[in-house]
């Protein structure tokens, strides 16, 4: 079966212009097919600061009033979508920027309002394997952002890491995925304030263990969450390293297993 990467960036890898330009030139060496995801939280934060616009996040999650859609929208779809667009086509990648709208790729439903209204934010229903396969095999590499629609119109906020988790799941059918969450960091870290205490493997019983203990909080438990999701819906390979794992992947980092 033939090998497919799917990588998703995030955090200051986005942010810092030179560890982006780095992290695109590694992708872009990668002879096979390749799919890239991006978030850029930070950036919208800033731009709504800007705007005069409040953001407000509870437990890590970003709550997408009207106003903040907009503004999640004009930074993910365009600003950073095109800037990473470019920078590949720089490296020589002929890429595309998509959101789920395009091409309808990426189908979602409004998150039900249970003990928080996270207002516009969307959970993933469906992915489109064949469209994305149509780009793969013109030679495109399809660059999404973290914006998905109804069908009905309406766009959405949708969680980065589970979109990731979502199409790399979906191309498990027809290839041998691997699925890298790329970030500031090397890894899971056993202890935050020391960078190189990289917890090099997590399996299901590992990660109760670390949750229990609150080793692993906030932001990482759902995307620890992604990373079994896409395990248990035959993703063969997922990894959570810094951007120059891409590059090495000798370097530390932390594998996921079942």
């Amino acid at each position: 079966m033939e090998k497919l990467l799917v990588a998703k960036i995030g955090g200051n890898i986005i942010e810092d212009q030179d560890s982006l330009d780095s992290f695109l030139e590694g992708f872009s060496r990668i002879k096979e097919p390749k799919i890239l995801i991006h978030g850029g939280g930070k950036s919208a934060t800033q731009l709504a600061s800007k705007l005069g616009v409040k953001t407000e996040m509870i437990d890590g999650r970003r709550i997408t009033s009207a106003e903040n859609l907009d503004i999640v929208v004009m930074t993910y779809a365009g600003l950073l979508n095109k800037k990473i667009v470019s920078g590949l086509q720089k490296c020589g990648s002929n890429a595309l920027g998509l959101t789920g709208a395009d091409a309808n790729v990426i189908l979602a439903e409004k998150r039900p309002v249970q003990f928080v209204d996270y207002g516009y934010v969307g959970d993933v229903i469906m992915v489109n394997a064949d469209a994305i396969q149509g780009f793969l095999n013109m030679g495109i590499v399809p660059v999404f952002c973290a914006v998905t629609h109804d069908a009905n119109g309406q766009l959405f906020n949708t969680n980065a890491d589970t979109i990731a988790s979502e199409i790399a799941s979906a191309m498990s059918k027809n290839y041998e995925v691997s699925l890298f969450y790329c970030f500031e960091l090397k890894g899971v870290l056993e202890d935050i304030n020391d960078k190189d205490s990289v917890i090099e493997h997590i399996d299901l019983e590992k990660y109760s263990q670390l949750r229990d203990a609150e080793v692993i909080a906030d932001g990482m438990l759902p995307k620890l969450q992604n990373c079994f999701d896409a395990l248990q819906k035959n993703v063969s390979k997922v990894h959570i390293a810094n951007a120059d794992f891409i590059k090495n992947n000798q370097t530390k980092h932390t594998t996921l297993s079942l």
